[in-house]
């Protein structure tokens, strides 16, 4: 009987070695999941940045442009600028709110990790119920 202990010890020991293999691994892939989502938010952002550097200096010229003509028809450069700041600041309340609900959606959680965290500890189970 004294074989039976032993390769109780060793299946144990075994069992030990391989969850913290396992342990490694899945903060492994959590890093390099998580390094990989932030890389791709931080491109995205300067991307953005980028952007809206160009757009806001196209608004300001279209903005100027749009006042002008619209005060040869309308006569003044007063209610010009008044019509085409109402229409800007109804666009920019507009494109906020989606992009604010476009925001919102996006996740930072590592979801295969999870998954795979998941599925281990579910074969884990089935071979300690075994």
């Amino acid at each position: 009987m004294s074989g039976g202990p032993q390769s109780i010890q060793g299946l144990f020991g075994e069992a030990l070695r391989e969850t913290s293999d396992l342990a490694q691994k899945e903060f492994a892939l959590f890093r390099t999941e998580m390094n990989h989502n932030i890389r791709i938010m931080f491109t995205g952002l300067a991307m953005v940045v980028v952007a809206a550097i160009f757009a806001i200096a196209a608004i300001i010229l279209f903005t100027k442009s749009l006042v002008d003509w619209l005060a040869t028809v309308v006569g003044s450069e007063a209610l010009a600028a008044l019509i085409v700041g109402g229409v800007m600041a109804a666009l920019a309340i507009g494109l906020g709110l989606y992009g604010r609900h476009a925001m919102s959606s996006f996740s930072i959680t590592p979801e295969r990790t999870v998954r795979s965290i998941k599925r281990d500890a579910e074969v884990l189970s089935e071979r300690s119920a075994e």
